[in-house]
């Protein structure tokens, strides 16, 4: 309050989602949905969710499928407290391809239920080539609920997911990002995402420098 700040969204777990056991499925919907309560108290716009975790015996077409019926309720929940509730999946995650993300999209179908933009995420579905918008273009910026921002070399960090770097200081077309959101009409939040970068104030300070560059022009 003291420097008008809000908490725009939170960020919950979603390894329960697609759990192959129904109860385990339920009690986590219960779960998010006294998160999603909480965000709405903090004032958030928004509320993330992370797919992670392996198949627990299932297929992965079983998998998926439970993901899409949970994540159908999780659209209802954040209808009703007029939240807008978006997923990302990495690198790391059973879930991890443009069709996959396409997939979860389509299966779920709710005005309330949106993916992340992480040009480091989108950069390496889509072949590691600096063009994250391509697949942007692809998914469609309606179905953006919100962006982490960051820029990205096209690599894994050790190995673990994709590597986040200070904007300008990654392979990636920025311009074009933005570009291409602006002219899909997305007028949501940008989150600074620096996630594992050594100084992360210094990555805020130039992602905010690009986006004001940007908008100045």
């Amino acid at each position: 309050d003291r420097y008008g700040l809000q908490i725009f969204s939170i960020q919950t777990g979603s390894g329960g989602a697609f759990d192959p056991d129904s109860e385990v499925r339920k009690k986590w919907l219960e779960e998010f949905a006294d998160q999603a309560r909480l965000a709405k108290i903090l004032g958030c716009d928004c509320i993330g969710t992370w797919p992670g975790g392996g198949l627990r015996g299932q297929s992965f077409d079983q998998a998926i499928e439970h993901l899409i019926e949970s994540f159908r309720s999780v659209g209802d929940i954040a209808e009703s407290l007029d939240l807008i509730a978006a997923f990302e999946i990495e690198p790391p995650f059973v879930f991890n391809t443009e069709e996959h993300l396409k997939r979860i999209l389509e299966g779920v179908n709710h005005p309330h239920f949106k993916t992340i933009y992480d040009p480091s995420h989108f950069d390496l579905m889509n072949g590691s080539k600096g063009k994250p918008h391509e697949m942007l273009q692809r998914v469609g910026v309606e179905n953006i609920g919100y962006v982490h921002f960051t820029d990205t070399d096209g690599t894994l960090r050790d190995g673990e997911t994709s590597k986040h770097l200070p904007c300008g200081d990654g392979h990636i077309d920025v311009e074009a990002s933005l570009k291409t959101l602006a002219m899909g009409g997305f007028n949501g939040w940008i989150m600074m995402d620096e996630w594992q970068v050594p100084d992360p104030y210094e990555a805020c300070r130039k992602g905010y420098g690009c986006i004001k560059d940007f908008l100045a022009d």
